[in-house]
């Protein structure tokens, strides 16, 4: 059987169980093994696995410290790595490219611009439905472009399409889609002069020979512009383009946007696909031969691009780029660079408050840099007030947890007729449940961590394993019936809202509301038509949303954002409280943003008053040179977990004793993180620092040398051991 790098094939192991592996290799060296495993077919018709794919593999498996298998079963869509009791059971999962339904105009009414404007009169006055899908058709942009629309651009049912094609008014026909149309025709948006100057700046690094670009833009100054500018000029020369996107949350706005300047030419990649549509896409970019264009989340860097020229990161910043579990634990945006070197192409990483690993890259030259420092068009930066919350509540202006100030600024932009949204980083009702008698508070019997209230459920809910149980009527400590909810998370907000503001319709924005994509397109178009005045939620609201209505945004409590263990707490405060202030006054009415604090005085938030990220990014910078740490340094984290306490400790204790003889005071730990028990294990970490001008790869090599060690000693084999490489 020939076979190739890179194939996808059947082996079969045991009598009656069949799996999907891929060849890595193709030699003439006799394994060292006992026993090799024969090919029992090969599966597609074309290597499922570029050499570009394989090489990143293998770069991500040395660099982030997992197996190949590990890598394998992140990158692949779950239908494309079966097993099954039969070769023929297994070879009825194979898939073929997604195809799509394509309607044009018959070749009658097409050559015949009277007759079809004769029609449309004609349908105009007898025919309303099938007036309005045939007018669709006729005029989408799409269909002037490539002579034929898909069906999912269409918004007109089915059934008067059917009644068209019927008539033979319309012909439709399925087919992969044409990755080779003109982009030419593209009808792209005009610069301002500032974005001219930015995208020259771009051209400019490029030709120097940089790999990436840092795009530097406060919110508003029409980022999104240059992006479809580059897209289309990377689409004329053939290139392949990947847009990510932190979240799934932003494909739908942003998507609907792409769609509409280039139409069927727009792939979405995300976790909400179906596992069958994740296939097909997954082939179709395996039998393109360029031109394609996807807009997806980090799990995007893992499709099969033949000619990936240009790789933009919007939101660079944003911590939802960085793959948390299972292994391999990579930063998404860390990858897109490195996938645009390899590939001989570009990557632009884009944010209003840049990393401070991007913006030090960029400052010392190894990045290009482009800055847009006006808002587009007639939009002008929102105006931002510190709202001291310890003042309000002397003052007695403070009404459950709004200041007078944001109330009478809510009132205000309700009777002009402009939407409000509110920032809470807590969901729920209450972050945890109390008695008021003996302090005794509920805990996740699984996790070291306070269970949360959902009044709405009228349930206490652990947010780290799922476990929830029904509310208790007294305290089980002291039996006095007087528990009460302590602090206030965005379920309480939309409570007290509804009551300050009867007659407004308010919507929610959270884990718990957008339980499926339809909940969460159905709460975003709500808001989007202004169906919708005041919109609560946590940190999904600080996304890169785009609403023309809000003139007001609300920050409830930023000290629960500045408060936080990690080295990080400043810098992510300035990061969302600067984007989620960037939601207000996005066209050309003025926007306002009242964030309420306890310290007002605090450096981070006058630098938010004032829109200073140089400031900030000054005085971090200094602080993490001076403590050793990124992006100074390379971080590496060790995460043991066990359910017995006592061989954790010893565990991770003869670990950090033989890493300390090879890495000495580079290592910290270990230490108990703040919550040190989920799911009934114990947990317990180190942090390896490894300074930037130290070479990685040994210092890997050692690592991995050590943990083999611990996991070969037979009183440890049970200990699991997590590696995160550059941790966020």
């Amino acid at each position: 059987m020939e076979v190739e790098a890179g194939d996808a094939v059947v082996v079969q192991f045991g009598l009656r169980k069949y799996y999907t592996g891929i060849v890595w290799q193709v030699h003439d060296r006799r394994p060292a093994v006992a026993r090799v495993k024969s090919i029992e077919r090969r599966l597609y018709d074309r290597p499922l696995l570029s050499g570009t794919q394989r090489s990143l593999w293998e770069w991500m498996a040395t660099y982030y410290i997992c197996s190949l298998g590990e890598v394998m079963r992140s990158a692949l869509p779950a239908l494309m790595k079966p097993s099954a009791d039969s070769e023929a059971q297994l070879l009825d999962r194979q898939f073929q490219p997604r195809t799509e339904r394509y309607y044009r105009l018959a070749p009658h009414y097409a050559a015949d611009e009277k007759a079809l404007n004769e029609l449309l009169d004609r349908y105009e006055r007898r025919a309303p439905r099938l007036y309005a899908a045939l007018l669709e058709v006729v005029g989408s942009e799409e269909r002037m472009r490539t002579g034929e629309v898909a069906r999912r651009l269409l918004r007109s049912e089915i059934t008067p399409l059917n009644t068209l094609v019927k008539k033979e008014i319309l012909c439709v026909e399925e087919h992969t889609r044409d990755g080779g149309h003109d982009a030419a025709r593209f009808l792209l948006p005009t610069l301002s002069e500032h974005q001219r100057q930015a995208l020259e700046a771009l051209h400019a690094s490029f030709e120097q020979g940089k790999t990436a670009a840092l795009l530097h833009g406060i919110t508003g100054s029409g980022k999104t512009e240059i992006y479809i500018h580059l897209i289309a000029e990377t689409l004329a020369r053939g290139g392949d383009v990947l847009l990510l996107v932190p979240e799934i949350a932003l494909t739908a706005q942003l998507i609907e946007r792409m769609e509409r300047i280039f139409g069927s030419r727009v792939t979405a990649y995300h976790s909400r696909l179906t596992n069958l549509r994740r296939a097909e896409t997954y082939l179709q970019l395996n039998h393109s031969q360029g031109g394609e264009f996807v807009v997806g989340v980090r799990s995007s860097i893992f499709l099969p691009f033949k000619n990936l020229q240009l790789v933009l990161v919007d939101e660079e910043h944003d911590a939802c780029y960085k793959q948390a579990e299972p292994a391999p634990r990579y930063e998404a945006r860390d990858v897109a660079v490195y996938m645009a070197h390899a590939a001989g192409g570009r990557a632009v990483l884009g944010s209003a408050t840049p990393s401070l690993e991007s913006w030090l890259n960029a400052r010392y030259g190894k990045y290009g840099f482009a800055r847009l420092s006006e808002r587009y068009g007639e939009a002008r930066p929102p105006k931002i007030y510190l709202s001291d919350t310890r003042r309000a509540a002397r003052r007695g202006e403070r009404h459950g947890h709004f200041n007078k100030l944001l109330l009478d600024k809510m009132e205000q932009t309700l009777a002009r007729g402009e939407q409000v949204i509110l920032f809470q980083n807590r969901r729920g009702f209450a972050p945890y449940l109390a008695c008021t008698e003996c302090g005794w508070t509920a805990q996740c019997p699984s996790c070291n961590v306070t269970l949360t209230y959902h009044k709405g459920r009228n349930a206490l809910v652990c947010h780290y394993c799922g476990h929830t149980e029904a509310v208790m009527e007294k305290c089980p400590s002291c039996k006095v019936v007087d528990l009460q909810p302590m602090g206030f998370g965005t379920e309480k907000i939309e409570e007290q809202v509804r009551q300050l503001f009867p007659e407004v319709q308010v919507a929610r924005l959270d884990r718990d509301e957008v339980t499926s994509e339809s909940a969460f397109n159905r709460i975003i178009g709500d808001f989007a038509a202004r169906r919708t005045s005041i919109l609560i939620g946590t940190q999904m609201v600080t996304k890169g949303f785009d609403f023309e209505g809000v003139a007001l945004v609300g920050v409830l409590n930023a000290d629960n954002l500045l408060h936080n263990p990690d080295f990080r707490a400043t810098e992510r405060t300035f990061q969302q409280l600067t984007q989620v202030a960037g939601r207000a006054g996005r066209r050309s009415s003025d926007g306002e943003v009242v964030i309420q604090t306890a310290e007002p005085q605090h450096p981070v938030l006058q630098q938010v008053l004032y829109g200073d990220f140089e400031a900030m990014s000054q005085t971090l910078l200094r602080e993490r040179e001076e403590f050793n740490y990124p992006p100074y340094t390379r971080l590496t984290q060790l995460t043991l977990r066990h359910s017995d306490p006592d061989l954790l400790r010893r565990c991770v204790g003869e670990l950090a004793q033989q890493l300390r003889a090879r890495f000495g005071r580079r290592l910290m730990g270990p230490v108990a993180p703040p919550v040190d028990r989920i799911r009934g294990e114990y947990i317990r970490s180190l942090l390896l620092k490894i300074e930037q001008s130290a070479s990685r790869q040994r210092a890997h090599e050692l690592l991995r040398e050590q943990l083999k060690r611990i996991a070969e000693h037979p009183d440890y084999k049970s200990v699991t051991i997590s590696i995160n490489v550059d941790p966020q």
